[in-house]
């Protein structure tokens, strides 16, 4: 970092001398991982690439639809090259999800019928789930619970892992269970995101017993952080946001469902409606930005990944507990930091919103956000409102006050982002 820049950090953002040499002691430790990161950027560059000019993607695929949006050749040319990117027969990819657990639930709803029973294998599902599967008793919203689809659970073992001796016995006495949930990122848990060998284990499992199960990935935050996806190792389905990792910081709205086909347009016909799925919907001059945010995603993602990395390093060196750790493998863009202290995260957080290039005027608070259970503190001074592939990071008001924080589209704007947040709180 220049003179120049130091002197401006501690004129304008009142960042002190430890901060500043524990940012130095920091960008030293953490030279070597960067070099990892940027071999997978530069594959997964190249494969985005080829997926375009596969499907000869022209100007003539930025198309305004409107109404119906029939023979939107935009739409339906985005949608192959989410399958070849993610190597399945399908995909369906929507400025119409709201958010990745709406592409989620689409894709649960259209697959799972009364009777059947949803296994998640990674301990309890994100927060947002909850309300979808109905584990909050006594609320009759058309959850799956309500539509008669039941539940079980298989947690992780200690060490974060899957449990495969548990998920084993628990299909075989369960002959109900039509679709095991995998969730890859660390959610607001405290573990380390599932690697890809972690999920192909999960899925030779399941398959070893009944091949019939359909085994779907929560994909949210893991996008490109390997050079290959959930989908190459035998997953049937998978799900994401737009405005995480695989929207690039452009795609303004939106979620993917990608997989089997047939599981793909079971899934769009709970998006519309069946018999129309995925042959409608008009995209109303956004295809563009979509476009454009899949090919800058495997360089965006790597810029996020490395303010991950930073973000690690520099708190565990200014004393505080976070996983995964600097020099870990990472399968997702969110560093976790445990702070055991409510006003220490959320002054952290308030101190990601004050290094945001809009809105870095507020001071988020925690409140009761729809889907959660908890209070909880969201830092997003996003050009996208609540993009969390844009520099970000939020809390659930509860013990041990763990803060989750996540993306940046540049690296230089993640560690000046967590330069302030932390000196608000040394």
């Amino acid at each position: 970092m220049l003179d120049i820049t130091i002197n401006f950090l501690k004129e304008k953002y009142s960042i002190n001398d430890k901060v500043i040499e524990l940012y130095k002691a920091t960008m030293k430790d953490i030279e070597k991982e960067f070099d990892k990161i940027d071999k997978v950027r530069e594959f997964n560059q190249l494969k985005v690439l080829n997926a375009f000019q596969e499907e000869r993607i022209s100007d003539a695929h930025f198309t305004n639809s409107t109404g119906y949006g029939y023979d939107d050749i935009g739409r339906d040319s985005l949608d192959k090259v989410y399958a070849r990117i993610f190597n399945t027969e399908s995909a369906i990819v929507r400025p119409h999800f709201v958010n990745g657990t709406h592409a989620l639930g689409a894709a649960l709803f259209g697959n799972l019928r009364p009777g059947d029973t949803m296994a998640s294998v990674c301990g309890e599902p994100y927060d947002t789930l909850h309300n979808v599967i109905g584990l909050k008793s006594g609320e009759d919203t058309g959850s799956l619970k309500d539509f008669g689809i039941k539940y079980t659970q298989v947690d992780l073992l200690e060490s974060g892992k899957p449990d495969l001796i548990k998920i084993k016995s628990t299909i075989k006495e369960n002959e109900s269970i039509k679709l095991v949930h995998i969730q890859r990122s660390t959610g607001y848990s405290w573990r380390n995101a599932l690697d890809l060998n972690d999920i192909k284990e999960i899925v030779d499992t399941v398959k070893s017993i009944r091949n019939n199960i359909i085994c779907f990935v929560d994909n949210c935050y893991g996008e490109f952080m390997e050079t290959e996806e959930p989908s190459d190792y035998g997953v049937d389905l998978l799900a994401g946001s737009l405005i995480k990792n695989i929207g690039g910081g452009l795609a303004p709205a939106g979620g993917y469902i990608a997989g089997k086909k047939k599981y793909v347009d079971n899934a769009s016909y709970r998006l519309t409606v069946p018999g129309i799925g995925g042959e409608c919907g008009a995209t109303f001059g956004l295809m563009r930005s979509m476009f454009q945010g899949l090919f800058l995603a495997p360089h965006i993602s790597s810029e996020a990944l490395k303010g991950a990395i930073f973000c690690s390093r520099i708190m565990e060196l200014a004393g505080f507990e976070v996983m995964p750790k600097y020099n870990a493998k990472r399968s997702d863009i969110i560093q976790s930091i445990k702070f055991n202290n409510e006003e220490m995260v959320v002054k952290f957080c308030k101190g990601i919103q004050a290094g945001s290039p809009i809105d870095s005027f507020v001071s988020c608070e925690p409140w009761d956000m729809p889907g959660y259970s908890d209070k909880i503190i969201m830092a997003a001074g996003a050009f996208i409102q609540g993009s969390s592939i844009e520099l970000s990071a939020d809390a659930p008001i509860r013990e041990p006050y763990i803060a989750y924080m996540q993306g940046g589209l540049t690296f230089d704007h993640a560690k000046i982002g967590v330069l302030i947040a932390l000196s608000k709180i040394v």
